[in-house]
């Protein structure tokens, strides 16, 4: 596995894509509402990883309790795997508690899984794989 994106909540994505655009000295390379989720994400790249900002658009969203509950800041993180069903297996045989029985679809053309924060120290991880076109 290997980090391929830091995602963090954020109440406006206009303001955070302008913060992170000076920041980062570069534009955001991408902009994308995932359905699923009830969020729209956009992408800055990193050096070797990815910044995944994330606005809610729904007041029940994953992303709204989180910004109510705790504010904006690190959401989750994410490790690209080679095939999340067998990663997914493997977690799930070593006692972490998957988020989701079956992939779904994520943003910026992945599948992803989440892990239960409460069997990762605290910390939603995210495991992402590739859509092959």
């Amino acid at each position: 596995m290997k980090l391929e994106h830091v995602g963090i909540a954020v109440s406006e994505l206009g303001m955070s894509n302008e913060l992170f655009r000076r920041l980062l000295g570069r534009e955001n390379y991408k902009t994308e509402t995932v359905d699923s989720e009830h969020v729209t994400t956009s992408f800055f790249k990193a050096g070797g990883t990815k910044i995944e900002l994330l606005e809610s658009g729904d007041e029940e969203s994953a992303i709204a309790r989180f910004i109510a509950k705790k504010g904006e800041g690190i959401h989750h993180l994410a490790f690209k795997v080679e095939d999340i069903y067998a990663e997914m297996k493997r977690l799930g045989g070593l006692g972490f508690e998957l988020l989701n029985s079956e992939p779904k679809l994520g943003a910026d053309n992945k599948l992803i899984c989440f892990l239960h924060p409460k069997s990762t120290n605290g910390v939603l991880i995210e495991l992402c794989q590739d859509i092959e076109n």
